[in-house]
């Protein structure tokens, strides 16, 4: 569903949506009501305060006020005491529920995310989920906690101020509130123009964002195909209409001042037009006139907030929307409540519980299909890997060879049959438990932020010096640490970007094997390194899979000559099966691969040479 769908869809919803909210503000119930008692009881101050000024100015001159002096200060200060600590308190209460809230929907949203399966991050990008997770929080943290905060204090002085103006002169007080409509109307109308620029505004600084973001990473390419031009022109026409679209913006805004500071004047004008009036034919005191007059320039403010408020509720409903339909996803890929029950789930392991892997693998009669596709990529599909075989799974780009390996990894689950690990089906044991027993390396290795050995910790937390050394060694990967600065403790930069491409993949095949995996997955680790690398990760390779069932998506042939088996995978299928000399002599899919394969090589070669 798109933001579009989904704001026509929620609109329609009561209360602005705000009631998919209410789970996860409850625990805060009670901070809540004292700080809505509190901004009431500021309000009510604020209300109370100018009534002040009207005993002081009407019994200035008949004596009145100098004998009462003193009660009358005391009380003064004490109404304004009283302000002070309920605005601090409301504040305070208000800021605290708005970190508090930040940090909790930031933690269940990151931890949810970690449950969800690889389904989810296919059909969102990164950029989507990262604006749920940060600016959608943000503006509701914002909206439980300010927002709530003011919109009691201005209802309460709004309704407290036209009580108090009732009671003093209702005829005025009507006259007033004739114009509160009108000012109304245009406040709504020039609230929209301004929140329909403000979404152009942020829609077009995505893109300049995106363009920065463009013009730093793909500087190599853009030099290389020399299209800086276009680049410029490209971000040369965003940046003319932020500007454009930024002075219509001021242009709403400056309205809407206007308006308010027109409302407030005209409101002014009335009470001093018939106020004045009716204090020179002693019907009203000058202490009510000034009275009058602060509640009329006073109750524009509230007003306007209203209206921004409404209009702030219409926008964020689709904030709300997002970020509740992601704390809402089910995950395709989940344990039952009994498997948790016994084995505990992602972030509460009952590791107690936990069997030792060996390794068997069987594919029973499984029948795939990817939950956004169409087309079933297995059918009835049978193999049986026993604990410690290699299995090689190659196929040109593209072609579906992670399928097998994903379901392997129970990231994503049969659509028909059952893969069983040691005999059992997969889905009766938990997630955590099979991932804690698989080692995988990628094709593009990702280190995290930190040093060499933060990331090696990472396979293992509770490994050794001692066990960390091993793993380098058996991975060919002494001489990255010997050479680094600071040996294991060298940072690698954000995403390993400080080292090379060959450096990150020793390193995060040593992270893998540091945990002792009983399945070892390696998906197409040497496609990306030199061929000295290639070869010291092949050396590696043929170490560390003894005595460990294997996986292997290769894209260089030569690399699994000596597999168990070979599965060839063609249009997400697989065509073939077999060992390398049976597949050779069978002059099908693979033969022909191979031989293209080691021509291109050859000619490679030559030309090297």
């Amino acid at each position: 569903m798109n933001d579009t769908q989904t704001k026509k869809q929620y609109t329609a919803l009561p209360f602005f949506g705000l009631g998919k909210l209410i789970k996860y503000i409850k625990k805060y119930k009670w901070t809540l009501v004292v700080m809505i008692v509190c901004g009431v009881a500021g309000s009510v101050g604020d209300t109370v305060i100018p009534l002040f000024q009207r005993y002081a100015l009407n019994h200035i001159t008949d004596g009145v006020l100098i004998n009462t002096l003193g009660g009358f200060i005391a009380l003064y200060i004490f109404t304004i005491a009283f302000k002070i600590i309920t605005d601090f308190t409301a504040s305070y209460l208000a800021g605290k529920v708005e970190l508090s809230m930040l940090r909790d929907l930031r933690t269940l949203s990151f931890n949810h995310l970690q449950t969800l399966s690889f389904s989810y991050f296919n059909q969102n990008s990164v950029g989507y989920i990262h604006a749920r997770v940060m600016s959608d929080t943000a503006h509701i943290g914002e909206l439980v906690s300010w927002s709530m905060m003011q919109g009691v204090w201005n209802l309460t002085y709004l309704v407290g101020a036209l009580v108090v103006m009732l009671r003093i002169n209702a005829k005025l007080t009507l006259l007033i509130m004739t114009i509160i409509p009108v000012i109304t109307v245009l406040f709504a109308i020039f609230q929209k123009g301004l929140i329909t620029a403000n979404r152009q505004i942020r829609e077009i600084n995505s893109r300049i964002t995106g363009n920065f973001n463009e013009g730093i990473t793909g500087a190599k390419t853009i030099k290389t195909l020399v299209v800086e031009d276009k680049m410029q022109k490209n971000f040369i026409d965003d940046t003319t209409k932020m500007r454009k679209t930024a002075v219509r913006a001021m242009r709403y805004r400056s309205l809407l001042s206007s308006t308010i500071t027109f409302s407030s004047s005209l409101a002014l004008a009335i009470v001093l037009w018939k106020g004045g009036n009716l204090t020179v034919e002693r019907a009203m005191e000058i202490g009510t006139l000034s009275v009058f007059m602060s509640y009329a320039l006073g109750i524009m403010e509230p007003i306007r907030w209203i209206v921004d408020m409404i209009s702030d509720l219409i926008r964020e409903q689709v904030n709300i929307e997002r970020l509740t339909n992601l704390l809402d996803t089910k995950s395709d890929v989940a344990d039952s409540p009994e498997v948790i029950e016994k084995y505990g789930d992602t972030f509460e392991p009952k590791k107690e519980n936990w069997e030792e892997l060996k390794g068997d693998i069987e594919f029973k009669d499984v029948t795939f299909k990817y939950p956004d596709g169409d087309e079933y990529i297995l059918e009835h599909f049978n193999l049986k890997i026993p604990q410690g075989s290699n299995v090689a799974i190659v196929g040109e780009t593209g072609a579906g060879k992670s399928t097998l390996v994903n379901l392997v990894c129970r990231f994503f689950e049969p659509t028909e049959g059952q893969v069983l690990i040691d005999g059992r089906d997969a889905r009766e044991r938990s997630q955590l438990w099979l991932h804690s027993n698989i080692g995988y390396v990628l094709q593009t290795p990702h280190l995290f932020s930190g040093t060499i050995r933060d990331n090696l910790l990472y396979g293992n937390p509770n490994a050794t010096e001692e066990q960390i050394y091993d793993a380098l060694k058996r991975v060919s990967a002494m001489d990255i640490i010997e050479k680094a600065e600071n040996g294991l403790d060298t940072d690698v930069g954000e995403g390993g970007d400080l080292l090379s491409t060959g450096e990150k993949q020793l390193i995060s095949f040593a992270r893998a094997i540091i945990a002792d995996p009983k399945i070892l997955v390696l998906d197409e680790a040497t496609a990306s390194v030199d061929t000295i690398t290639e070869q010291n990760i092949q050396r590696a390779i043929d170490k560390v899979i003894e005595g460990r069932t294997s996986l292997m998506i290769a894209h260089r042939l030569s690399t699994v000559r000596g597999a168990d088996v070979i599965l060839c995978v063609h249009d997400g299928k697989i065509v073939e099966r077999g060992t390398h000399k049976e597949l050779l002599a069978q002059k099908g899919y693979y033969y022909n691969l191979y031989t293209r394969q080691y021509e291109e090589d050859a000619m490679k070669s030559v030309f090297d040479s």
